[in-house]
């Protein structure tokens, strides 16, 4: 049951700053389903979104003598800290080996949560029109877009030149455009 505490933003931030635990109590039991939301829309992983909100919650309650209200509201400050460790995980060589390994379970799990909260390829086209890629072109925007590989890890990873890969990508995506006029 969240904790609820009738006091201004100013009132919970000098709180914090206090290192009051009712107020830490406070922040996570009404922030951390918007600010997990976020995390989510970014790293599609429950577990690691997770992971990334407790990180968020450890540098926000870390830093909180660092905000400044004459920026911002606290919940902005919060959404963009969550936001900005969300993105970095996505960056990170752990994500993307870890994006490129989840087992076989997972990725339909994934998939299917991916294909119910989102658009549907199938009603815009959009696997009928890379159908008609040539195929080297298909295999590339499936690595790139769809398996999450850079142009150096493709680059490295499949023995073709750096500068093939993007000149094949830039190709397939001007083809791409073509094809969905």
């Amino acid at each position: 049951m969240p904790t609820r505490l009738n006091i201004s933003e100013q009132e919970l931030v000098a709180r914090l700053q206090r290192n009051d635990r009712v107020a830490y109590e406070h922040l996570y039991d009404n922030y951390s389903t918007a600010l997990y939301g976020v995390i989510n829309r970014v790293i599609t992983d429950e577990e690691m979104a997770c992971d990334v909100l407790q990180e968020a919650f450890v540098k926000i309650w870390n830093n909180i003598h660092g905000y400044d209200a004459a920026k911002g509201k606290l919940f902005t400050w919060m959404l963009n800290i969550c936001r900005n460790l969300a993105i970095d995980k996505t960056r990170s060589k752990d994500y993307s080996n870890n994006q490129k390994n989840q087992s076989a379970e997972k990725s339909v799990s994934q998939l299917e949560r991916i294909h119910t909260e989102t658009i549907k390829p199938d009603q815009i086209g959009l696997r009928e029109v890379v159908g008609q890629l040539d195929p080297n072109e298909r295999f590339l925007i499936d690595l790139m877009y769809f398996k999450g590989y850079t142009q150096a890890e493709i680059a490295e990873e499949y023995n073709m030149p750096l500068g093939t890969v993007k000149t094949r990508l830039r190709s397939a995506t001007m083809n791409l455009r073509k094809l969905f006029k």
